[in-house]
């Protein structure tokens, strides 16, 4: 079984906000302010020198816009987890109509059982 230790993670995950953040034009300052914590954590963080705290993650992902599978993604092994992102990916990539055409097929396809 693969494993992955905390300093990978955490590089990881710093490494992945950091870019969501210069994505969204936001600074380390902003960032702090809305989250409520330190300039020095956010740094910490982004830097891959510490960890984030299940409860800052999840508000880092709303404030940033961060889908779950870009944090999580290179860490899933399981065979369907990895089959189910490979649809969310295939599906993030098209038009909000098609996302609602795919939408109604799922609903009807569900119904037909």
């Amino acid at each position: 079984m693969d494993s992955f230790s905390k300093a990978e993670i955490d590089k990881h995950f710093g490494k992945i906000l950091k870019a969501y953040r210069k994505k969204a034009k936001i600074t380390q300052e902003e960032l702090a302010e809305k989250l409520g914590i330190s300039l020095k954590y956010i740094s910490r963080i982004e830097n891959g020198n510490n960890g984030v705290k299940t409860q800052n993650l999840i508000q880092y992902m709303n404030i940033l816009g961060v889908p779950p599978d870009t944090l999580f993604g290179v860490f899933m092994k399981h065979p369907d987890v990895k089959k189910d992102m490979d649809l969310y990916l295939k599906i993030t990539s098209l038009s909000e109509e098609e996302k609602e055409f795919v939408s109604s097929i799922i609903d009807l396809l569900k119904n037909f059982k």
